[in-house]
């Protein structure tokens, strides 16, 4: 009976280690990011943006996915705005559980959706094609592997479509040695830092 009682506690145990170490993680980043200044946040923008407009792959993308940044992440406001005027720019809107995508266009209004995070005050969510998704996080690892809020909402969406290029974007300071992960996990594709891509 014990032996049985151990074999299935094991498990849970390993959840709850990989649970309490993501949860360490995202409490340090987030007090790492409060000290970042705004004029940092902006050169640091630059850089990684100007990292990935050199990128064959990004050249040839014609729907891209992104993101309308908030205060602690990598700001994209203006790269959103400057891409848009040639390519297709997506950002995302949550609703329930899921991850929906809208276009974004210069001319229409934003509004704040229901976790305060501003998406495209359309209706109307996109079905195409998408050819590359830029997309935040936490944290991420020299494996490629992403730590995002806990809520699964781009972990969903990209096992959905699993052939879609992912790439993530995140300050030098958010790039750890190794996070938690699990095999099913969904990998980026590249990692884009303003010192470095891991490819």
């Amino acid at each position: 009976m014990y032996k049985l009682i151990s074999t299935l506690f094991v498990p849970f145990s390993k959840k709850s280690r990989n649970i309490a170490a993501k949860n360490i993680i995202r409490t340090n980043i987030r007090e790492l990011k409060v000290q970042v200044t705004e004029t940092q946040k902006q050169k640091d923008a630059g850089l990684v943006f100007q990292k990935i407009e050199l990128l064959p792959e990004f050249k040839a993308a014609k729907t891209i996915l992104l993101y309308w940044s908030c205060s602690g992440e990598l700001p994209t406001h203006t790269v959103v705005e400057k891409w848009s005027a040639d390519k297709e720019i997506l950002l995302p809107s949550v609703q329930g559980d899921e991850l929906l995508i809208k276009r974004f266009s210069k001319d229409q209004k934003m509004k704040k959706g229901c976790l305060g995070i501003w998406e495209p005050e359309i209706s109307e969510n996109f079905i195409g094609k998408i050819d590359l998704v830029i997309v935040p996080g936490i944290a991420f690892d020299l494996k490629k592997n992403r730590l995002g809020r806990g809520k699964g909402y781009y972990d969903r969406f990209f096992d959905r479509n699993k052939n879609i290029k992912k790439w993530g974007v995140c300050y030098e300071f958010q790039l750890l040695p190794s996070i938690p992960a699990r095999n099913k996990d969904v990998r980026m594709d590249k990692i884009i830092t303003p010192a470095q891509i891991i490819d």
